[in-house]
């Protein structure tokens, strides 16, 4: 369920705006949409699993709140994001 730090690596090189960047909000936006995509994939299984849907409502609730931050700063980096990560607004 969990993302293995092999993967969580190759999602950080992805959408680094430098070199040794783990914080930017495209680094944190990507890193919690991969995550919202795994459990995703576990409720398709795990229909009646309520807690962990739980904790997917506030990933998602934070991913919106970094994307509201992001559109807020900086609109085209805003839009190269949602466009990169295939994220619908």
């Amino acid at each position: 369920m969990s993302l293995t730090t092999q993967r969580k690596a190759e999602v950080i090189k992805a959408n680094a705006t430098k070199s040794g960047d783990t914080g930017s909000p495209e680094v944190q936006v990507a890193i919690l949409s991969e995550r919202i995509n795994t459990l995703t994939d576990h409720f398709k299984a795990h229909v009646k699993d309520n807690h962990s849907r739980r904790g997917l409502l506030k990933m998602v609730s934070q991913r919106r709140q970094l994307l509201d931050y992001l559109r807020r700063i900086d609109e085209a980096r805003y839009k190269t994001l949602i466009e990169k990560l295939g994220i619908r607004r």
